[in-house]
């Protein structure tokens, strides 16, 4: 298409702009990494010129919870967020960051980020190397209480002394002035169960000081999920932070239904303070192997065990025939390992999508042998399965939850709206279309549908080929 350097003009597409409104035919002139004017068809002209009719032109997804920490350091083609039109994404969920920690033996669930990642002593030098790798995509970085408790701790399975909580509020800190934009939590896992409340207040502390985010992964997600919540919000407006409420749900067929209830207690706290919610549109949550939970499940995918590779993309109900052994014990003979669960509803998770405080986030796991299909479909389902098909979101609702909703919450300025002098991080699809192919039985097909995706003004992929794989930034609070 010529130059480069020269302006593009964006022809003929339909705008959504992801503020919510309707969208507008409109032809919008990129220069350099910037949108330089938004113009009904016709009343502009540039060197270069790409025809978008019949196709939406929105801002570039921003995925709000990944766990793609050492994915921004790699460069891997094809890249699974560039094919769904991501232009920015949220590292550091659930508590697990790779820095400040440097350890060959990451306990679980730090090791779903990859074994050999972790070998940065600060959360300065994790941002220096995320630098030098030029990234793909922009990165909004969180540090991660579950590895301050691993780093600081003598032993995580207890409390936190007073010297070790010092020494993670002192960590937090140092990470938000390098360049953290908050804190993660998850006191779900085994490395912070023994976390109280009063710790947590501790380490989110540096946070609120710094009008900085706290996203969390609360204590439990099924029978005892409004103690959990509750612990949640308070910890939130307690501590002053902007809260995101991480992968919002409920578990186990017998809590189903209670998101009227969940959802209903965020209305009430959003009155008084900053909180949100992040969701992924599935049925079923990855992460690590925990024989109890596989067991009480049912049905269960296994996405990797280190002693026995061969069983990743089985379910565990097969491998335990196989062997013949009880669920439990099976799931115990493949530790360590992560694996799918499938304990959720669909009128949850319509729900919890529907609501005007979500947000939209992969929680995707790049370094799983056979990922959840989210890692590669989460954006091209909302638009077709949730959108086009079922119809429970508006396009512009749709696009606003997955751009401006997060850019506003995160406070990333000028991104996440088409408009004048905002960065154009772009994507652009056919509506009729677009399409999430991966499925629990191939988790890496790439979606179709997504024409061309611009990451700071550079045409960084197009037609399911990656023409620019170090177009990302790290961003800045």
């Amino acid at each position: 298409m010529g130059d480069p350097s020269s302006p593009l003009l964006i022809r003929g597409a339909e705008v959504v702009d992801g503020t919510g409104a309707p969208r507008v035919r409109s032809d919008v002139l990129l220069q350099g990494d910037t949108v330089v004017a938004v113009a009904p068809p016709g009343q502009l002209t540039a060197p270069r010129e790409m025809d978008a009719s019949g196709k939406i032109l929105c801002p570039g997804f921003i995925d709000t919870h990944s766990h793609d920490d050492a994915l921004v350091l790699e460069r891997r083609i094809p890249h699974p967020k560039l094919m769904q039109g991501v232009t920015t994404v949220v590292t550091g969920n659930c508590g697990i960051s790779l820095a400040p920690l440097v350890t060959q033996h990451p306990p679980a669930p730090l090791d779903l980020l990859g074994p050999d990642s972790y070998r940065f002593p600060s959360f300065r030098a994790y941002l220096d190397a995320l630098d030098n790798a030029r990234p793909a995509l922009n990165v909004v970085p969180l540090v991660g209480h579950n590895t301050l408790r691993v780093a600081h701790l003598a032993d995580w399975r207890v409390p936190a002394t007073a010297e070790e909580t010092e020494c993670m509020r002192r960590g937090v800190a140092h990470a938000m002035d390098d360049g953290a934009f908050g804190l993660s939590t998850g006191v779900f896992y085994p490395p912070s169960r023994a976390a109280g409340t009063d710790e947590l207040l501790a380490v989110c502390g540096p946070v609120g000081e710094r009008n900085g985010i706290v996203a969390m992964h609360i204590r439990d997600e099924g029978d005892q999920i409004d103690a959990a919540l509750k612990e949640a919000l308070d910890v939130g407006a307690m501590a002053g932070v902007r809260l995101v409420l991480s992968h919002h749900k409920v578990v186990g067929s017998k809590n189903f239904g209670r998101t009227r209830h969940t959802l209903r207690a965020v209305d009430i706290a959003a009155r008084t303070q900053a909180v949100c919610l992040d969701c992924y549109p599935y049925e079923a949550s990855s992460t690590m192997l925990s024989p109890a939970k596989a067991a009480a499940t049912g049905h269960v995918l296994i996405s990797w065990s280190k002693p026995h590779p061969e069983c990743a993309g089985r379910t565990l109900e097969s491998i335990a025939r196989d062997w013949n052994v009880g669920l439990e014990e099976a799931a115990t003979r493949l530790l360590p390992g992560g694996a799918i669960y499938f304990g959720m509803s669909t009128e949850d998770v319509d729900r919890v999508l529907a609501h005007p405080l979500t947000m939209v986030g992969s929680d995707g796991l790049p370094h799983d042998a056979r990922p959840h299909p989210r890692l590669w479909g989460t954006f091209p389902r909302v638009l077709s399965h949730y959108v086009r098909e079922r119809r429970l979101l508006t396009l512009e609702e749709a696009v606003r939850k997955m751009t401006g909703l997060p850019a506003q919450r995160f406070g990333l300025a000028q991104r996440g709206t088409v408009a004048v002098g905002h960065v154009a991080d772009l994507v652009l699809f056919d509506p009729e279309a677009v399409e999430d192919r991966a499925r629990y039985e191939n988790p890496q097909a790439p979606p179709a549908g997504i024409h061309a995706v611009f990451v700071n003004g550079k045409l960084a992929m197009q037609n399911g080929q990656v023409l620019e794989s170090h177009a990302g930034r790290r961003l800045t609070p």
